[in-house]
């Protein structure tokens, strides 16, 4: 094992030692009758604001505040989030997004720009019990994943985390940075969701490697772009949560908000069941 794995190995576990592993694993779906009761449901979010630069090249946090507050989430993962940044008029858009919303704020950054800092945001209506960066490997610009803990119930733990991957036509860099995050997540013993901006799409190496270790939050046939830019259109920003055995996915969709970004919100009900923990040991195949 490299001396990278090993540090990201042990920093894993050492982030979730305090808590120790959760209860077994929940009844798997297929299991699941007509009569089980529901469990609580989570309105989840990822979103590339692009700092709040609209397809108009306005900044304009108030209109992106408004898109996310239609949505009525409990966590957001935010990419391309400023902080005292010039570009966008020096404030601290993760805290300025929480304060509008009504929402705890984490902010996350990856590289100094313009004064400030560039990187990305959690927002939750639960109170984080801790947040961390995972360090990933640099690309074309330096890059970290943020994750954030949160306690929805007396004695249930579940973990938001963000990413933003590198942008290069070339998905070398993508892809271990892919590969050094999934390291930490299958070293995670509470049920976690991963959101973020793959910039890949469907069917790459990259996108592959969480669909075979982790569920994904499939989009509806013909709703799946959320990236509409003037050159190009794709499926790039995604949802993912695991164990499989702890989630039903009720109900996903793409916003056709084309104003406020360049990317389109993508939103997921997420339904929990019991205080699943999480396998150990890599990947699940077929969920």
């Amino acid at each position: 094992m490299s001396v990278r794995r090993r540090l990201l190995a042990a920093a894993g576990a050492a982030v979730f030692a305090a808590w120790g592993c959760s209860a077994a694993l929940a009844t798997q779906e297929a299991g699941i009758t007509e009569g089980s009761e529901a469990g609580p449901l989570f309105r989840v979010v990822s979103y590339n604001i692009r700092h709040g630069r609209g397809m108009d090249d306005v900044v304009d946090l108030d209109r992106t505040a408004r898109v996310i507050r239609e949505l009525s989430p409990d966590l957001v993962g935010l990419q391309e989030v400023d902080r005292g940044v010039a570009r966008s008029g020096g404030t601290d858009q993760a805290a300025q997004l929480g304060a509008r919303l009504g929402l705890h704020a984490v902010f996350g950054a990856f590289m100094d720009y313009q004064g400030g800092a560039y990187g990305m945001a959690i927002l939750s209506r639960f109170p984080p019990i801790r947040s961390w960066s995972i360090p990933l490997p640099e690309g074309n610009e330096p890059r970290v994943a943020l994750a954030v803990a949160v306690s929805p119930a007396p004695g249930d733990t579940l973990v938001l985390v963000n990413v933003h991957f590198d942008w290069v036509a070339d998905d070398g860099y993508r892809l271990a940075q892919a590969r050094a995050l999934a390291f930490v997540l299958d070293t995670l013993t509470h049920p976690h969701i991963l959101v973020g901006d793959l910039n890949d799409e469907p069917g790459s190496p990259t996108v592959e490697l969480f669909r075979q270790r982790m569920r994904e939050a499939e989009k509806p046939p013909g709703e799946r772009f959320t990236f509409v830019s003037e050159r190009r259109r794709g499926e790039i920003d995604y949802i993912f949560v695991a164990p499989a055995e702890a989630w039903r996915i009720r109900e996903v969709r793409v916003v056709p908000e084309s104003l406020a970004s360049d990317h389109r919100p993508v939103l997921a009900v997420l339904e929990r069941w019991g205080t699943a923990g999480v396998r150990r040991g890599g990947p699940r195949p077929g969920h």
